[in-house]
């Protein structure tokens, strides 16, 4: 596997794999690592990827360093490794919103994981990493997102997914980019929350998208958040007349 490492803010580094045969152009998978006192990974990556983003961890970090798993909802790709991590990194533990034990990861762990509060604040060291629970948004009862804080950095899972195999970060406009890839999956949760939800994340004034499928965004991240509220809003309206 084509796996690269770019660091796309300050210690916080995109784990990237191109899967050319998802999709019409291909697919990226990203995890991401911030390397501290207490470093942390969000998301894990499926089983099938899981020597190669170890490799990929160990070449910024030793992989037995990390003490904290997170992703953003259950899904393979995002915790598929979860048990896989617990057991290579020895005083890790994984945390989650409390939805998201209750309902699942309790269950699928092999360790029992630190249920978050919506708010709650892990302190890595130099990183400060806010637990936000965004239920239905994009997808999955459980899902949440991930702000560090020192960084201005969200770090925001399936929200603004795109296709094909782009750079690591840009300062172009990638909602555009989010909205084709909607057309094509239609993952994306439509509800009256949607829109309020993803404003009230442009709230935190965000600088950098940490993005799961694709390229990153730094810059005005909180009129991008706003635009793709617009844009989900406008399609709800729409589906409702």
């Amino acid at each position: 596997m084509d796996v690269r490492i770019d660091e796309v803010a300050d210690l916080i580094y995109r784990i990237s794999t191109f899967v050319p045969d998802v999709g019409p152009i291909g697919f990226t998978f990203n995890q991401y690592l911030l390397v501290d006192q207490q470093s942390l990974l969000f998301h894990t990556g499926p089983r099938a990827m899981f020597p190669a983003i170890v490799d990929a961890i160990n070449s910024v970090t030793p992989v037995q360093h990390l003490r904290w798993i997170t992703f953003g909802h259950v899904e393979s790709d995002e915790c598929g490794s979860m048990n896989e991590f617990l057991a290579i990194a020895p005083e890790s533990k994984v945390a989650h919103g409390a939805m998201g034990c209750m309902v699942s990861i309790d269950d699928l762990a092999d360790r029992r994981p630190v249920p978050l509060a919506n708010g709650d604040v892990i302190e890595l060291g130099a990183h400060r990493v806010r637990h936000l629970d965004t239920p239905h948004v994009p997808h999955g009862w459980e899902a949440r997102v991930l702000y560090e804080e020192t960084t201005g950095t969200l770090l925001c899972g399936d929200l603004f997914t795109q296709l094909g195999d782009g750079p690591a970060l840009a300062t172009h406009d990638i909602v555009e980019a989010a909205l084709v890839a909607e057309d094509v999956f239609g993952a994306t949760c439509l509800t009256p929350s949607t829109g309020p939800t993803l404003r009230a994340l442009a709230d935190l004034a965000p600088t950098t998208l940490a993005v799961m499928h694709g390229t990153c965004f730094t810059g005005d991240a909180g009129s991008a958040l706003t635009s793709l509220a617009d844009a989900y809003d406008a399609r709800l309206a729409s589906s409702l007349a």
